[in-house]
């Protein structure tokens, strides 16, 4: 797999909420800061949505929001509101006039991610992602999160696969999709694999993980001096190419050690180090505790 198809497979997105929303008339509705990612996609008229010291953005019709790590904020029918508490509900919602129809609509969900290595998820992604209806994507993520809404109200075999499986793709779209909007000063794996050179590194760090991999062979990929690579590497990527493979061999290991099914000597063996005694040391020294500790630790933590 290509390197940002790793990073989603391991994340393991799982169990989605998803439920309508709907307003009539002017309403304004407050939420706390929680760690669950959030979607939002717009079906009929507008709302604006608000996060402390930043101007209001109006969302249209076809537009999708998704809050990778999700701050407080506030939705509403106009700009300026003040917003009344509310606390996220996974049953249909109704804001403002409750009685006639609604001239806006929306279908808004979370869903879950590995705990130990949300922290990847969020070094992808800016605080938020909106992809407004002229970009187009909107209508391929509406068809997305439909079929997603579908899947959780009924109850068929293979229900929980299936959703985990259009996560991945939701995901993968949502990133792709902030493409031409991103921050070009964030440093991030998006950015380095939007670089012809830089991508083939990452294709080949991640094919290859036990290689032993040097600053100046992965600079020959590159096709640059090593002294360039690793310049541009560290600029575009925000830390070394050899810090990166470190960060990426090490959420390995904790997906491995979550899962149980494999011994030291074997997850060391499949992440390049040359004996189980190397690898508890160099994950004790980033993780600050033993990769047995770690197992127990979260190993019964699941999913956030």
């Amino acid at each position: 797999m290509d390197p940002l198809s790793d990073v989603i497979a391991l994340l393991r997105p799982n169990t989605a909420i998803s439920k309508p929303i709907s307003g009539l008339g002017e309403w304004a509705v407050r939420y706390a800061a929680h760690d669950a990612p959030g979607f939002t996609i717009i079906l009929k008229g507008e709302c604006w949505i608000a996060f402390e010291g930043e101007k209001p953005l109006k969302l249209e019709t076809g537009a999708f929001v998704l809050l990778p790590s999700t701050p407080a904020f506030t939705l509403s029918s106009r700009p300026g509101m003040v917003g009344t508490p509310t606390d996220p509900m996974d049953v249909p919602v109704r804001h403002g006039e409750p009685e006639g129809e609604a001239d806006f609509m929306a279908l808004g969900g979370t869903f879950r991610i590995e705990a130990v290595n949300a922290p990847l998820l969020l070094a992808l992604l800016p605080r938020m992602i909106h992809v407004p209806p002229s970009e187009g994507r909107s209508a391929r993520l509406g068809r997305l999160i439909d079929l997603i809404a579908e899947e959780c109200r009924g109850d068929e075999p293979g229900k929980d696969m299936i959703l985990q499986r259009m996560l991945e793709v939701l995901l993968i779209e949502a990133l792709r999709s902030q493409e031409k909007t991103m921050d070009e000063d964030r440093a991030g794996l998006l950015h380095g694999m939007r670089d012809p050179a830089l991508a083939r590194v990452l294709a080949a760090m991640h094919a290859d993980v036990r290689a032993d991999w040097t600053v100046a062979g992965l600079a020959r990929i590159a096709g640059q001096s090593r002294s360039a690579f690793a310049a541009r590497f560290a600029a575009v990527l925000g830390c070394g190419p050899i810090e990166y493979l470190a960060r990426w061999r090490m959420a390995l290991a904790k997906d491995a050690l979550l899962r149980g099914a494999k011994t030291l000597d074997r997850i060391a063996d499949d992440i390049g180090y040359d004996s189980a005694s190397a690898f508890s040391t160099a994950f004790r020294k980033r993780l600050g505790c033993p990769p047995g500790q770690f197992a127990r630790m979260h190993g019964s933590a699941g999913l956030a």
